[in-house]
């Protein structure tokens, strides 16, 4: 692990996706949770459970069609980095794939989706997109 906790779960989700497995452990902090919580809910992933082993604390998350031969990619791209932060008003949020894929992102009021922000009329930091 990283210092960038963001890139780290793209970059497990990522790979577990490539190489055909199943599950996904990532590191339990409240912005893992937040991130887990919106691909759990926008149909990303099948389940999530909290794991500890020795001290430490894990989410084991499960992929979405990972048994189909006809399995979908995920593709995840991380926009604001801790190098370089990009921020958006609400009517400046882009739409991937024309609404087919999602923005996370951090606002005032937590973390959401580009489709909430923009119901909520709020912007905040783009973090990634997920399509």
């Amino acid at each position: 692990m990283g210092k960038d906790i963001i890139a780290d779960i793209l970059t497990s989700i990522r790979n577990a996706n490539m190489n055909q497995k199943g599950r996904v452990q990532i590191a339990c902090t409240n912005l893992t949770k937040n991130i887990v919580k919106i691909l759990l809910r926008e149909g990303f992933l099948e389940n999530v459970r909290k794991h500890k082993e020795s001290q430490k604390n894990f989410l084991v998350s499960t992929l979405r069609h990972r048994n189909t031969k006809k399995r979908k990619k995920i593709k995840l791209k991380r926009i604001s980095r801790p190098s370089r932060r990009i921020y958006s008003s609400y009517q400046r949020i882009p739409k991937i794939l024309g609404g087919m894929g999602i923005v996370i992102l951090s606002t005032s009021r937590g973390m959401m989706t580009d489709r909430e922000a923009r119901l909520e009329k709020i912007g905040g930091e783009i973090l990634c997109y997920i399509w």
